[in-house]
């Protein structure tokens, strides 16, 4: 890990109040997996997002943005979100996104072969649509236009750019986790 975790004793007058947002917001959308040490020290994405807190609290108030105008199901959300983990080999994204994933039933074969970036072959339409719309965008290139027009017809125009901006928001996060080397916790 390249970056200190800040124990809420040490943050700094500009790092508060973007902790007490995360921490509100980790507590009510991001419970399914360890966020923090023992002392409050946020770990994953937050703590580097608390280092550079005027960009941190950009990123902080679109993820929020994402959870909470999320108009596309749980289980198409988590394949989009493991397809960029997995291209990015973001451990602390995969680490965070099987547990979210586990808890609302995905099992363990699909989340093998999803972080193994294999298509599972048991997916719902919807599913295998989001899987090819993320693999295709974090590949690199315009999206196909026949993948684009496939998504509209299924999520409507809404839900296709809400899928852009999922892929966009998680590849930054995973570039991120990356960057900085932020290490997965433990399970228990």
């Amino acid at each position: 890990m390249r970056l200190p975790l800040i124990p809420p004793s040490d943050l700094t007058s500009e790092q508060r109040p973007l902790y007490d947002d995360m921490r509100k917001g980790i507590a009510g959308n991001f419970n399914a997996f360890l966020v923090e040490r023992d002392d409050g020290a946020l770990m994953g994405p937050w703590n580097p997002w608390l280092h550079e807190p005027r960009i941190g609290k950009a990123i902080w108030d679109l993820t929020l943005a994402m959870t909470a105008e999320a108009s596309l199901p749980d289980n198409v959300r988590q394949v989009a979100i493991l397809i960029v983990g997995a291209r990015f080999d973001a451990a602390y994204e995969i680490y965070a996104h099987i547990a979210v994933a586990e808890r609302n039933s995905m099992t363990l074969e699909r989340l093998a072969t999803l972080v193994a970036g294999v298509k599972p072959t048991d997916f719902a339409p919807d599913e295998s649509i989001a899987y090819d719309f993320a693999y295709a965008l974090v590949r690199g290139g315009v999206l196909p236009e026949p993948l684009y027009r496939l998504a509209v017809q299924t999520f409507g125009q809404h839900g296709t750019s809400e899928l852009i901006y999922l892929v966009g928001l998680y590849s930054l996060v995973s570039t991120t986790l990356n960057g900085f080397n932020v290490p997965v916790p433990e399970r228990e």
